[in-house]
């Protein structure tokens, strides 16, 4: 399979990618610099092996290749946003370094969304040139990657018009097979009080007094007595907090707390909400409180037994490989999401998920070209004649 593309090539696209900043910020999918790098660097990058798509409302970029209306389909999600540079040194270099494991690509976000991707355009060129496909092959490129949202993947299954029957969220792990993952919502909770000079505290309500009634109260909140055999129990922690108004010797008038419930698979987010919901509204206090739903992702689980997997399999001992090794994530993407349109999905590929949002990342050239072999050999296996 590696004959099929040359690793040399392989390697200096991800570092044309890595090399093109495309972070996460406040505009989320409509950051410019991740737009820019759909546009500018990906499409272009295409276009040149006679990839063309179409971008739809969020800017995604959508390519479909083979037989439109085929049974078999599948989809290859990937990702433009990847983490801020953060505190890492040079993070868009690009650069080789040699590690212990062998030669290796070094770059914010090459272990998380931009070495799978390059290791998807690779295998989807492959895949193209070779002309057999008897099955809808569609790679997307996601405006997301670090939104912890579902709003891109929704915007690409609207203009696709119909859920593949299969799906491969293409990220950073280990090479992979996610068998199930949690998921997550985010809640947020304002305390209100009333300011005053912290002289004569008695004349105000010290919100910073509700919002430790709150973490208290939730702390001991029981999230359920399920636990899953891999994933283990549902947890909510609390993420954030901030306090107003910003002055020296003032009793605080409002505090802004934000929590991250993990959902089991087969926890609905609604449901994980309105728990907490219920419980802030019983703690008293001369206090308002108030909570809002914030942005989630759906949990997923798929089979070793079930048809994604077994094609998975089936189509790496096609060309002499054993069945990829599996894993369960605490993370959460959109294999949740596309499983609740019909679509089977897992997460799987290249990259070192310990090194996600770490100060380096790195990921061997030799895993990422078995990533490029892994997805084309799905490919191959499934859609191909």
């Amino acid at each position: 399979m590696a004959e099929r593309f040359d690793e040399a090539e392989l390697t200096a696209l991800t570092q044309q990618l890595v090399r093109f900043p495309s972070p996460q910020t406040a505009l989320m999918e409509a950051e410019p610099a991740v737009q820019a790098f759909i546009e500018s660097c990906v499409e272009p990058i295409l276009a040149e092996r006679g990839l063309r798509g179409r971008r739809d409302r969020m800017g995604n970029l959508i390519i479909e290749i083979g037989p439109q209306d085929a049974e078999r389909s599948l989809l290859l999600m990937t990702y433009a946003m990847n983490h801020p540079a953060s505190a890492m040194n040079n993070p868009y270099a690009g650069e080789i370094v040699e590690l212990t494991g062998g030669r290796a690509v070094r770059g914010r976000g090459v272990s998380e969304q931009k070495g799978a991707l390059a290791a998807a355009i690779v295998a989807v060129d492959c895949a193209h040139r070779a002309g057999n496909l008897r099955g809808r092959l569609v790679f997307a490129l996601s405006s997301a990657g670090e939104t912890g949202r579902h709003d891109a993947a929704a915007a690409i299954l609207d203009e696709l018009g119909y859920a593949p029957k299969f799906g491969i969220v293409a990220l950073g792990t280990n090479n992979c097979v996610t068998l199930a993952n949690k998921g997550r919502v985010d809640i947020d909770i304002v305390v209100s009080g009333k300011a005053a000079h912290s002289s004569t505290p008695w004349s105000g309500i010290n919100a910073i007094d509700g919002a430790r009634a709150v973490l208290d109260y939730l702390a001991v909140l029981p999230v359920g007595r399920d636990a899953h055999p891999h994933l283990g129990r549902a947890t909510l922690t609390s993420t954030h907090i901030e306090s107003r108004p910003l002055a020296t010797h003032t009793i605080q008038n409002e505090v802004r707390l934000t929590f991250d419930r993990r959902l089991l698979p087969g926890q609905d987010p609604e449901r994980a909400f309105a728990q907490v919901e219920q419980a802030v509204e019983s703690i008293g206090g001369p206090w308002s409180i108030s909570i809002h739903r914030g942005a989630y992702m759906y949990p997923c689980e798929i089979s070793m037994d079930g048809p994604l997997f077994q094609t998975i399999a089936a189509a790496r001992g096609r060309v002499g490989l054993p069945p990829p090794p599996t894993l369960y994530s605490h993370g959460a993407l959109d294999a949740g999401f596309l499983l609740t349109r019909g679509c089977e999905s897992a997460m799987w590929g290249p990259g070192r998920m310990e090194q996600f949002h770490a100060d380096e990342e790195c990921l061997l050239v030799s895993e990422l070209a078995a990533g490029a072999e892994d997805y084309l050999s799905l490919i191959e296996g499934y859609l191909g004649s």
